[in-house]
């Protein structure tokens, strides 16, 4: 099953007509959860979502009529999407993981939320067809296959902005990918650089928004609370957060899809971003740069599109060694930013030269069988082909 979500253009008494479904399927939410929690302080059976929705059945009736209103799929799938959770919960108690995750209340200046709807047949190049809600205009046409089975639709809302994720059962359309083999470095300074010199910019869309966003969070700090003012302040600023969010992903996007197109096998990284972002100097540059989407997004398109992924290990010195002779300098500073080889004369950029370095290394993965062969397939070598990279906060292997 694939998923596709695209931008809605709903009218105004439509997008009233969003927030009361939300705001049912955030009230059957709490409510299932008050129930569960009460039922397993009195040590008598936690109800089920089947449970709980019998009894939403018999509060239409008499207590709460204007669920009638929505349809019957959002809080049959709220109380869905509750039982899973609280099932979660105790499986990670049994498993001793460190975050529990019990089910929170959900709160609605948390966020207006989301709801989901099935028995949605009518997608066309436009629009979409929800049931007891209408027709729904799109703002980008023909991005969804309307031509493909749907299983179900999730409405949600950003900053003033609603969108719809259609879950279908696949893709009909063919995904294409060029016979290039190529090795990719991903930093800071650059988003990404490619081992033909290719370079992908880094927006660095936070750095560049922070003067604004402090403006706005010094707006929103200055309103009292719970007026109006301060209401329109926090929407001012999710505006700004979410323009940045759009532009940092629209600059990966447009990056990760011209990379597939071109190539058949990549080489990259295996970053552990855990321990980068402990260093603080450079901690807010990584988390602008979204290294990790990148990387994700390289993997899923490679596999829709047949393209070998060779990720190698986290421990290959990717920048430390020389391309040209394979000599691995034993201190490498992350001032430097040219690669200068003391045993063959070497000297280029330090992000090109890690990049020559992961494409050498995928190609001599599948050629040397090291990889398991077919297309669409992420391989991560175990040992790296030379020594092993210095663990040090002098070395970062992402060419920052």
């Amino acid at each position: 099953m694939r998923s596709y979500k695209v931008e809605l253009d709903p009218t105004n008494k439509q997008r009233t007509v969003f927030l009361q479904y939300a705001g049912t399927a955030r009230w059957a939410y709490n409510y299932g959860l008050k129930r569960k929690i009460e039922a397993y302080n009195e040590h008598i059976k936690v109800p089920t979502a089947y449970d709980l929705q019998h009894e939403l059945t018999g509060l239409k009736h008499y207590t709460e009529p204007w669920l009638s209103d929505v349809s019957k799929w959002v809080p049959q799938n709220a109380l869905a999407n509750l039982d899973e959770a609280y099932k979660n919960f105790f499986r990670n108690c049994k498993s001793k993981s460190k975050n529990k995750g019990f089910p929170r209340f959900k709160s609605r200046k948390k966020g207006i939320g989301s709801f989901t709807l099935y028995n949605v047949d009518t997608i066309t190049h436009g629009a979409v067809l929800l049931p007891r809600i209408g027709r729904i205009r799109l703002k980008e046409k023909g991005y969804i296959p309307y031509e493909e089975v749907v299983k179900s639709v999730t409405i949600s809302e950003r900053a003033g902005h609603w969108f719809i994720a259609v879950l279908t059962d696949g893709d009909p359309r063919e995904h294409k990918h060029g016979d290039e083999n190529i090795g990719i470095d991903v930093g800071v300074n650059k988003l990404a650089m490619l081992s033909d010199g290719t370079e992908f910019n880094n927006p660095r869309a936070f750095k560049k928004a922070s003067k604004n966003l402090r403006i706005l969070n010094k707006s929103v700090s200055r309103k009292q609370k719970g007026s109006n003012n301060r209401k329109k302040a926090v929407a001012r600023l999710a505006r700004k957060h979410y323009q940045v969010a759009c532009i940092r992903r629209d600059e990966i996007n447009k990056a990760t899809t011209a990379i597939i197109k071109r190539a058949s096998l990549i080489g990259i990284e295996t970053l552990t971003m855990v321990n980068m972002v402990r260093n603080r100097h450079i901690s807010i540059s990584l988390f602008d740069a979204s290294i990790a989407q990148f990387h994700r997004q390289i993997e899923y398109k490679a596999k829709w599109s047949g393209v070998t992924v060779v990720k190698a290990d986290r421990f290959f010195p990717s920048s430390k060694m020389c391309s040209g002779c394979g000599t691995v300098k034993p201190i490498l500073k992350l001032s430097e930013r040219t690669f200068k080889c003391e045993h063959c004369g070497l000297e280029l950029d330090r992000d090109l030269n890690a990049a020559i370095n992961l494409k050498n290394l995928a190609v001599s993965s599948t050629a040397t069988a090291c990889c398991p062969g077919g297309s669409g397939q992420t391989s991560s070598l175990v040992k790296p082909l030379v020594g092993q990279e210095p663990n040090s906060s002098e070395s970062v292997g992402i060419g920052a």
